[in-house]
C-alpha cells in the first residue's frame, strides 16, 4: 500500500469503530459525502467489500474486521508516540477521555480537574459522566473512576481519594414519629430510601461491617431514585431513612438538619481510585493527569 492511501486506511478504521459516518465525518473533520467517497475509492482499489451499509446502521464485513485487527493497533500506537513528543515542548499536549460517576466527579475530582487545566492549557480532557460499570476499554476511554473494590484485577488502580463511610440518615421530624433504629435489622421496619442501580437494575443493597461480621439489608420503602441527591431531599423532609457516604450528609448533621443513627456499624471502606489498563503505556500528558489526581 502507498503512502498516500494511508489517510484512507485510518478513515476506514473511524467508519468502523464509530459504526457510523456521521460521527466519522464530524471526528475526522470532512463532510460525510467526502468520507463515504473516501470509503468507496479504498474499496474499489482493494476489490473488496469493507463496510455492510444499511439505512440505520454501518458495521465491518469479514473483510472489514480483519483489516480494522490489523490496523487499529498500529494507528494508535502512532498516535501515542507522536503524543509522547509533547514531553519535548514547553507545554505538555494530548486528548485525554475519563469516565466517572457523578459522586466521584463532585467529591474527588473536579477540584482537582480545576487545577490541572489552568496549568495544563494544551491539554484537554473529556469527561463522560456516567454512573454505570463502563468497559473503558471497549468503550475508548484512557481511565475510569470508581470505588476501589470495584476496579479488576488487570487494571492499574492509583487512589484518588480518601477512605469513605457511609451513613444512616434520618431528619429530627422522622424520629419523632419513629424509634432509632439500634441495629441494620431495625431498618426492616422503616421506611427507607431507595437507590436504583444503574447496572443491574436493581436498589443497593445496604452494607454494614462492625468488628469483622457483615450485614447486608435489602431496605424497603415508597421511594426509589436513581441518583443521590434526591434521597438526600427526601430524607432532610422526613420521607425515610437514607445510606449515602459521610461527605454528602455531614453538612446538614453539623446544622442539626439530618441524624445518623448505626454509626458503629458503619466502618471504613475504600474510597475513588483512578484506573486504566495495565497494558497501556501512559502518554506524557496522562501521567500529569494522574499525578495531579493522585490521593497522598
Amino acid at each position: 500500500m502507498i503512502r498516500e492511501n494511508f489517510n484512507d486506511l485510518y478513515a476506514f478504521v473511524i467508519v468502523a469503530q464509530e459504526r457510523s459516518f456521521t460521527k466519522a465525518a464530524a471526528k475526522l473533520g470532512v463532510t460525510q459525502s467526502a468520507l463515504s467517497q473516501t470509503i468507496r475509492s479504498l474499496e474499489e482499489r482493494l476489490n473488496l467489500r469493507l463496510l455492510a451499509r444499511t439505512t440505520r446502521s454501518v458495521s465491518p464485513t469479514a473483510a472489514g474486521e480483519k483489516l480494522m485487527g490489523s490496523l487499529e493497533q498500529h494507528f494508535s500506537d502512532i498516535s501515542s508516540h507522536v503524543s509522547e513528543l509533547s514531553i519535548f515542548k514547553d507545554t505538555p499536549v494530548g486528548n485525554i477521555r475519563l469516565t466517572c460517576g457523578e459522586h466521584a466527579f463532585d467529591s474527588v475530582i473536579y477540584a482537582k480537574l480545576a487545577k490541572f487545566i489552568a496549568q495544563y492549557p494544551d491539554i484537554h480532557v473529556e469527561v463522560h459522566m456516567d454512573n454505570t460499570l463502563t468497559n473503558i476499554v471497549d468503550q475508548r476511554f484512557d481511565a475510569g473512576v470508581r470505588l476501589g473494590d470495584m476496579v479488576e484485577k488487570d487494571m492499574i488502580a492509583i487512589p484518588v481519594g480518601p477512605p469513605m463511610r457511609v451513613a444512616v440518615v434520618g431528619s429530627p421530624d422522622y424520629f419523632t414519629r419513629f424509634d432509632k433504629p439500634t441495629q441494620p435489622k431495625d431498618l426492616l421496619e422503616h421506611s427507607c430510601l431507595n437507590l436504583r442501580l444503574p447496572t443491574s437494575g436493581g436498589n443497593l443493597i445496604w452494607e454494614f461491617d462492625h468488628n469483622g461480621q457483615t450485614i447486608n439489608i435489602r431496605p424497603k420503602g415508597q421511594l426509589t431514585f436513581n441518583t443521590y441527591m434526591p434521597i438526600v431531599r427526601s430524607a432532610l423532609s422526613g420521607l425515610g431513612l437514607a445510606y449515602l457516604t459521610e461527605d454528602i450528609v455531614d453538612e446538614y448533621v453539623e446544622r442539626g438538619e439530618l441524624v445518623k443513627v448505626l454509626q458503629e456499624w458503619c466502618d471504613p471502606f475504600p474510597g475513588y481510585y483512578l484506573y486504566y489498563p495495565s497494558r497501556k503505556q501512559p502518554l506524557h500528558a496522562f501521567k500529569l493527569l494522574i499525578e495531579a489526581l493522585r490521593h497522598d
